[in-house]
């Protein structure tokens, strides 16, 4: 019962926030915003679309073979193609529950290559502390690079005042002893919340290791930039799309691919906060909010409509190759 209610909670709550953030927009547009958004998706020269979504595949296949270098050094040997299978399978289980796409993954070709899962997880974990790291790049280098803009904007939210920046050096100071007091605590707590945090911090400990010391490591850490190299390209040929949106710098197209990229994770697949989430950023640079909006529906519903496509075919091809 107890699973039944957290199961359906990891469903309902980011998909109601999804369709909350929809309403949010809606209920305040006007007969001719509606029209300029109309007018936005008629304009949309949909063949930068379809590269986008080119793109996209590059990418998936792509992690579908990075994840064969750390079965290789476990001493398995997935095929390609059920490696891709299975990775599409979770984009799309992604799309009903958040994050829960690994797991899903991980259990197919568990039963598709006779592989232990949890061996299957532990090489999960190390995927993504390589695209963390690669996520933490791009959010740092839109920090240093749109530093100016990001700081006029949160002046005019009013949760930024200009006098709170000569503040920085002392608050990387708090910052320092608070890391140095969060590690002892970590590292001496018998806490039963701590010991947790501990063996996910372990995990993603060993996930580096397994990254450094294997083999093949140098084709993980190519496909690894690979795979985000194709994740940036399927977003900056969107720009293309649309003449209203081509004037946007790359620092404006970099700072919107790290919020849409972390929306994404706020609702199922992104519903509601990815268009939002664009048309925020992008009216930053002056392209209007309704046409940011369609803008970022356009390449929202693109993206997705990949997912389930190859995520359905997928799921059947792999499921007749197990009955086989």
């Amino acid at each position: 019962m107890k699973k039944g209610i957290i199961a359906a909670l990891k469903i309902f709550v980011p998909l109601g926030l999804g369709v909350f953030l929809i309403w949010l927009v809606f209920k305040d547009l006007t007969d001719a915003d509606i029209a300029d958004i109309k007018k936005s998706f008629q304009e949309t020269n949909y063949f930068y679309l379809f590269l986008s979504v080119l793109f996209g595949i590059f990418s998936h296949m792509s992690r579908a073979w990075r994840w064969k270098y750390p079965l290789k050094k476990l001493g398995y040997q997935p095929t390609f193609k059920n490696s891709f299978y299975t990775v599409m399978v979770g984009y799309f289980a992604n799309l009903g529950i958040p994050r829960s796409g690994e797991v899903m993954r991980c259990g197919l070709l568990a039963k598709s290559e006779d592989i232990p899962f949890n061996k299957l997880v532990g090489t999960v974990i190390a995927e993504r502390v390589a695209d963390l790291l690669i996520l933490v790049i791009f959010i740092v280098s839109v920090v240093f690079i749109q530093f100016e803009t990001l700081e006029n904007y949160l002046i005019e939210l009013g949760l930024l005042d200009k006098f709170s920046l000569s503040k920085l050096l002392i608050l990387g100071a708090v910052g320092i002893v608070m890391a140095l007091v969060t590690y002892i605590i970590l590292k001496k707590s018998n806490n039963a919340i701590i010991l947790k945090i501990r063996e996910f911090l372990k995990g993603i400990y060993d996930g580096l290791k397994t990254i450094i010391t294997m083999k093949d490591k140098w084709y993980f850490i190519f496909h690894t930039f690979f795979i985000w190299f194709m994740y940036f390209m399927m977003f900056y040929i969107t720009f293309f799309s649309l003449s209203d949106i081509q004037n946007v710098p790359i620092g404006g197209i970099l700072t919107a691919f790290v919020i849409g990229g972390i929306s994404i994770a706020a609702t199922n697949g992104g519903i509601g906060a990815y268009p939002l989430g664009i048309a925020s950023v992008l009216a930053l640079y002056g392209v209007a909010e309704n046409t940011g909006y369609a803008f970022g529906w356009a390449v929202w519903t693109a993206q997705t409509l990949m997912i389930v496509v190859l995520g359905l075919a997928s799921l059947i091809l792999v499921s007749r190759a197990q009955k086989k």
